[in-house]
């Protein structure tokens, strides 16, 4: 296939880009920044929350597929407004010009914050672990646009043409986080294991991006297999803590001991068992084995 990545100089597109390029597939990587994945690939730039740029883009490499992974990447990098703004335009204009266009399969990057953890307003959820049936919780532009943006995927699903699915990236550890490069927010993965208050603001979840390109890839070879429109956790097989989660929730979240409870050893807050049913996939790479 010929698979057109949108955001493939973030931290998930390189992985994904090579897992794909590795598979026999041909890659174009599209995106505002100017650096990818493997020494010397090309990006193609475009500002894809252009209508116009987007629709001549995609036309432009006739794709077989999309995987949509471009957007203001957490909340609160940009003001509310331009988030939201720009992560469902993104959204929208990629499904709508890859439906009209006639790509065949169209995989949107959505996020685990959509559950709402994190809300200084008060949060608790319903269960733990989380799974895709949990309600969905937004309260910031950025959750709010990731909602909206599995929204859009169901929609664009429903009208049966086309595969169009959305998946929930937990935080993602780039190769190179392993050995000590600064994560997302500064710090270090092992300054979040050593201090469990830095890990607790995202419940402890976190993915290795080649597990999650290798997800990417199955779902992409698969997703005409399975009912249209699904949306997926995609997680480490483990929590990124060193004491269960039983015991770190209640300490350090809103989670009370009733609820993280049944989380104990090494089990983590999300569950991607719907992945493993579907698809097959299970997360192959954990700190423990990764860790330098």
């Amino acid at each position: 296939m010929r698979v057109l990545v949108t955001g493939g100089s973030g931290r998930l597109g390189g992985s994904v880009l090579d897992e794909l390029a590795d598979a026999g597939n041909e890659t174009v990587c599209v995106d505002t920044q100017q650096s990818s994945g493997r020494s010397g690939r090309s990006v193609f730039p475009a500002d894809l929350t252009d209508p116009g740029d987007c629709y001549s883009t995609i036309a432009h490499f006739r794709p077989d597929a999309i995987v949509h992974l471009a957007a203001i990447p957490a909340p609160f990098l940009r003001s509310e407004i331009e988030t939201f703004r720009t992560n469902s335009a993104l959204a929208f204009n990629v499904c709508q010009a890859a439906h009209d266009l006639g790509v065949g399969t169209v995989l949107v990057a959505s996020s685990p914050t959509v559950m709402g953890y994190g809300n200084t307003g008060g949060w608790r959820p319903e269960y733990l672990p989380f799974d895709e049936e949990h309600p969905v919780a937004p309260w910031n532009s950025y959750t709010l646009s990731k909602t909206s943006a599995e929204e859009i995927v169901r929609g664009f699903a429903s009208r049966g043409s086309g595969v169009f699915h959305s998946f929930r990236p937990c935080f993602v550890v780039a190769p190179a986080d392993w050995e000590g490069a600064p994560i997302q927010d500064g710090s270090t993965i092992h300054n979040r294991l050593n201090k469990p208050e830095l890990a607790a603001a995202s419940l402890f979840n976190y993915v290795d991006a080649r597990d999650a390109a290798e997800f990417v890839r199955m779902l992409l070879e698969q997703g005409g297999r399975i009912p249209n429109g699904q949306t997926f956790f995609v997680t480490g097989p483990d929590a990124l803590a060193r004491e269960p989660l039983s015991e770190l929730l209640p300490r350090h979240t809103p989670v009370p001991a009733e609820t993280a409870g049944g989380l104990t050893g090494t089990r983590p807050a999300f569950d991607c068992g719907k992945a493993q049913r579907l698809l097959g996939w299970h997360p192959r790479r954990s700190w423990h084995t990764e860790l330098s």
